[in-house]
């Protein structure tokens, strides 16, 4: 056996299909084989492809992380806008602000309705009292006119079965002793 590769794969795979080979290469010679122990300078060549292969290795991941995230903005194409994509980009990162903003709008819509049925419930009332009060007054006003004794006087003449009369002698003052 002059040389012998040995191959380790661990593919990654993206959501495109494209697959990351994750494969680190390793020769053995004979030499390398029989030895029990290696060599230092081998133990450092070896540490340095392992590391080196790490870094590819790194590097590959990242790239295929950024190619597959899309940014909304980035890839803002009308098909996107009009199938929803940036729309649900959007919602579905501010899910509770959007929240949030719909429960003040609704309290403050709610809370302005009720304050309107009360200003109108409240001059409905200011106009119901009004009108009260002109009642109040005009009744008020109609029995201080009925009740002179000028008038009296007229309504006991008009109803002549009335056994009622204007008295001749003058009033006088009945004095009760304290006892």
């Amino acid at each position: 056996m002059s040389k012998e590769e040995k191959k380790t794969q661990a593919p990654l795979s993206s959501s495109e299909g494209d697959t990351i080979d994750l494969s680190t290469d390793r020769e053995t010679t004979e030499s390398e084989q029989s030895s029990p122990t290696p060599s230092l300078s081998e133990d450092v060549e070896r540490t340095s492809e392992a590391s080196e292969n790490l870094t590819t290795t790194l590097e590959k991941i990242k790239r295929q992380a950024r190619e597959s995230d899309e940014a909304p903005a980035a890839s803002l194409r009308f098909r996107d806008i009009l199938g929803g994509d940036y729309l649900w980009a959007l919602v579905r990162n501010q899910i509770w602000l959007i929240m949030l903003i719909v429960f003040i709008t609704t309290a403050y819509v709610a809370v302005r309705y009720q304050c309107q049925q009360d200003a109108i419930d409240i001059s409905q009332l200011e106009r119901d009292l009004v009108d009260a009060k002109f009642q109040s007054l005009s009744s008020s006003s109609n029995l201080t006119r009925m009740s002179r004794q000028s008038n009296v006087l007229n309504m006991l003449k008009q109803n002549n079965d009335s056994l009622l009369h204007i008295s001749q002698r003058p009033p006088y003052i009945i004095e009760v002793p304290e006892e």
